[in-house]
């Protein structure tokens, strides 16, 4: 799904909730698993001009979960341990995205690279935490 101005949110939460909804998620869990995917899309918009993120419904063992993958090509997280850190922002906030984000998910994965962009990889499962 292609993220490239503030109208394509709503659009994208709402095939989140989607993904959720068909795995049978609890609405406590696909709460999570929302806020955490509004504050790395809007990480990418305003930091990156935008991305592309992939939905997928995935299961390992006897788990079910959504995964999310974020993928920019931006300016890249110059030092990834300090963006992961709460209270640390580059844009004036509140600097609680990154790690906040990774809180409310069961399985964070970035990896970024200054001038090549950053991939974000989330996974929440159905009975999360």
């Amino acid at each position: 799904m292609e993220i490239v101005r503030e109208q394509d949110v709503v659009p994208f939460r709402n095939r989140v909730r989607e993904f959720s909804t068909r795995i049978g998620m609890s609405l406590v869990n696909q709460t999570k698993l929302i806020t955490a995917a509004s504050e790395l899309v809007r990480n990418m918009l305003k930091y990156a001009s935008g991305g592309k993120v992939i939905l997928e419904i995935i299961s390992l063992n006897a788990k079910t979960g959504v995964r999310l993958t974020f993928a920019d090509q931006g300016p890249g997280i110059a030092d990834v341990a300090m963006a992961m850190r709460d209270g640390f922002s580059t844009g004036r906030s509140l600097g609680l995205g990154l790690p906040g984000a990774k809180r409310l998910v069961n399985e964070f994965d970035l990896k970024s690279e200054p001038g090549q962009g950053t991939t974000v990889t989330v996974i929440h499962w159905k009975h999360g935490r």
